[in-house]
């Protein structure tokens, strides 16, 4: 591709001397924040440059500039962390961000609120206990999730062993990360050249993800590469790969769109290393790079279409690739509550409300991990699993998170439970409107909705929502997604899978913050009518179909005046 078609991040890239400049430069220059080009390059490190959007204005009236300060997240393949690590990440949240941690739906864990001048202290802390934010962020393969279940058999241990793995062949090997915030620690063992990436990297991120066969905990078909493994009676077989999902839009963009994945393959064990490094190279190679809004390996894929893509991936690797074999998912949900391991242990999963980990939870979580030393893990739904625990000591972890004050399992309306929500305002730069800070009150108001119609005896739908178009809480693939349209204004979708195999339609635009539980009510009373036995709520919009219900509905939605 031509110069002249390349977008101003591609420069970027190539003028950082592989991920250095400027921000090499710009750490210690006195300044409070970096340049445009340096907050580029940041995202390849973990690092997001933001400002505090509740005092902008304010600040500006007084003659001040933004309020800076940095997202940094913690890249942890499958989500899996020591005891030891966890505590180390909570007391940074104290040392050096905003007191809180926040769970991502990609099993990473992010800090806010970091000043500039406390980058490099949390890195090296974080490096000393074996984590890195590396390639968290920025035009790589990002951190590579997987169902983090704990069920102790061979074939859930060889999940998490070729997720972490993979994670390591796929990291970017320049020694800028060490030199730069690790004066120069490990840099020698690692390589000049960038032998995956190049010099301009990847397009756009890229994500993978391993599900475990017949559970979509991950949402596997909204990864660039979904990765299932095939068991048989003698164990691991192979892997399916699914190629092409992508969640993210633009508003004024009309041919982006949310995309889920499609099936590529299904590789031996052996060869999916090399098959998973040429998806990413054909990516590499073949991915726009002229405009970042169509550059996610979604619309290779469909402008190519499938057929063309395999070719070019077994060009890459020099052999056919089979057909994928057919999958069949039998849940969606996170892993909440108690649950035998299989080895005579007990892991429990707690719900985190939007992944934010605070206060009372936050002591009440430390607390746990001093006490009983679990393994913690992350799951893609922003909740924490404790893993390890005796079955002796299961009443008194749970008194120590009733001391705290924090909600068990079962005790919360599943409606609040099933539900995710982005960060959002004050600190993303890309919100346009508000997404954690008032899901807590919204999703209450929809679960009393559900009362009040007598929907809570059958399945309950599952609610995400999002500050933006991006689609980070993967509304898209939600029964009921609510997407930031404009200032306390969403777009409401209707009509996806519970397992996560569907995406929802447009049911309506421009809905006020404090309408949407008023502007579902009369889809769940026809839902409440017409289902069939066992059917949820999103299966029963795509059944009926999201326009007739549009068209149903339409002489009620006048009274709104839209």
């Amino acid at each position: 591709m031509s110069e002249a078609k390349l977008s101003k991040v591609e420069y970027v890239k190539i003028a950082s001397h592989r991920l250095r400049g400027p921000v090499d430069a710009e750490l210690n220059n006195g300044s409070d924040h970096f340049s445009e080009e340096g907050y580029q390059i940041l995202k390849f490190h973990g690092i997001y440059q933001q400002d505090d959007r509740d005092v902008r204005k304010a600040r500006k009236a007084q003659g001040l500039g933004p309020d800076y300060s940095f997202m940094i997240r913690v890249a942890i393949p499958g989500g899996v962390l020591t005891p030891e690590q966890y505590l180390a990440l909570d007391r940074l949240a104290d040392e050096l961000g905003n007191a809180t941690l926040r769970l991502t739906t990609r099993q990473a864990i992010q800090y806010h609120g970091v000043r500039k001048g406390g980058l490099k202290p949390l890195i090296q802390v974080l490096n000393r206990n074996l984590l890195t934010t590396l390639s968290a962020c920025g035009d790589v393969v990002r951190n590579i999730v997987a169902c983090p279940a704990p069920f102790v058999d061979r074939q859930r241990a060889e999940l998490y062993r070729y997720a972490k793995a993979l994670s390591e062949r796929l990291k970017p090997k320049t020694r800028a990360y060490y030199e730069i915030w690790l004066d120069g620690e490990r840099a020698a063992s690692l390589e000049e050249a960038e032998p995956l990436y190049g010099d301009t990297y990847l397009p756009r991120k890229f994500k993978i993800g391993f599900a475990f066969p017949g559970d979509n905990c991950v949402d596997v078909y909204t990864q660039d590469i979904g990765i299932v493994p095939v068991m048989g009676e003698g164990g691991l077989e192979g892997f399916t790969l699914l190629v092409g999902g992508g969640l993210g839009q633009s508003h004024g963009a009309k041919e982006t769109h949310p995309v889920l994945a499609k099936p590529l393959a299904t590789v031996r064990p052996e060869q999916l290393f090399e098959v998973v490094e040429a998806i990413v190279k054909v990516q590499r190679d073949h991915g726009r790079r002229d405009d970042r809004k169509y550059s996610r390996m979604k619309y290779l894929v469909e402008a190519w279409g499938l057929e063309r893509f395999r070719a070019e991936v077994e060009r890459y690797v020099g052999y056919a690739l089979p057909e994928a074999r057919a999958l069949e998912w039998l849940s969606g949900d996170d892993h909440l509550g108690w649950h035998p391991q299989g080895d005579g242990k007990l892991f429990f999963g707690l719900f985190v409300e939007n992944g934010r980990v605070k206060e009372n939870l936050r002591a009440a979580i430390r607390e746990v991990v001093e006490r009983f030393a679990p393994e913690v893990r992350l799951t893609a739904q922003q909740n924490l699993l404790f893993v390890g625990i005796d079955p002796s000591d299961q009443a008194a972890l749970e008194a120590i998170f009733r001391d705290h004050g924090v909600a068990l399992p079962g005790t919360l309306p599943l409606v609040v439970q099933n539900a995710m929500a982005c960060p959002a305002l004050p600190t993303c730069g890309l919100a346009i409107t508000e997404s954690e800070r008032v899901m807590p009150q919204v999703i209450r108001q929809i679960d009393a909705l559900l009362d009040r119609l007598g929907l809570k005896d059958g399945p309950i739908p599952h609610v995400r929502m999002t500050g933006c178009p991006n689609g980070c809480a993967r509304p898209y693939s939600a029964e009921v997604g609510l997407v930031g349209r404009s200032l306390n204004s969403y777009t409401l979708y209707l009509g996806g899978s519970p397992l996560g195999t569907r995406l929802g339609e447009v049911y309506l635009d421009n809905v006020g913050r404090e309408e949407i539980a008023a502007r579902l009510e009369p889809v769940l009373e026809a839902y409440k009518r017409e289902r069939r036995e066992g059917e949820a709520f999103g299966d029963y919009c795509h059944r009926v179909g999201v326009k007739a219900l549009q068209e149903r509905f339409s002489d009620r939605e006048a009274s709104y005046g839209r």
